[in-house]
């Protein structure tokens, strides 16, 4: 079996990839993401998946290498990781109310014989109304700083989320049904 590598530092994106039941090993690529909030997030988060699994299979040409992105859009704008409390505060503000797309872009990659793969995945999220005591009791219970949108769907969503269409654990920034696909398309049995 081909030796996978995933080309993250996220946790739920280790505890997801887990759940298909294949070894992999975590190397973080070392690359600056395009995160510029007016670019087209199909296109960012293809980019910046892609842009991972290269850097990682450059170094490890043997391995089969899985990259991954994700990003929250909204009103033409990607809302990525917030960079503090007040930026989060400030995209929970934003999400209040409405519906969003949540957009992952999954990159596969094997140097040592030009395998690339690339695919993406869209779900849409809509928010329960959101008053100041309710953001800052979401702030208070979940880490949100390095959540796409300053939220996890996997925490404390009963206090945010009103509902969502699509797949579940693209949200968390996994999807599982393509990247099953995908893995089986570059070869790995999952």
């Amino acid at each position: 079996m081909p030796r996978l590598i995933l080309a993250s530092a996220s946790p739920r994106r280790r505890e997801l990839l887990a759940q298909l039941g294949v070894p992999f090993d975590v190397v973080v690529a070392d690359v600056v993401e395009h995160e510029e909030s007016t670019t087209d997030p199909r296109v960012m988060v293809a980019h910046n998946a892609a842009l991972k699994a290269d850097w990682v299979a450059a170094r490890h040409p043997d391995a089969l290498v899985l990259g991954a992105d994700t990003t929250v859009f909204l009103d033409g704008h990607a809302l990525n990781k917030p960079a503090d409390a007040a930026a989060a505060r400030a995209m929970l503000r934003r999400l209040s109310g409405r519906t969003h797309t949540v957009f992952t872009g999954l990159a596969l990659r094997r140097r040592s014989d030009g395998l690339q793969l690339d695919d993406g995945v869209a779900s849409h999220v809509t928010f329960k109304p959101l008053d100041e005591a309710t953001i800052e009791a979401y702030l208070a219970r979940v880490h949100t700083l390095d959540k796409a949108g300053g939220y996890g769907i996997q925490d404390h969503s009963d206090l945010i989320v009103a509902g969502y269409e699509g797949s579940f654990t693209n949200i968390i920034g996994l999807p599982l049904e393509t990247t099953k696909q995908l893995l089986t398309r570059g070869g790995l049995r999952t």
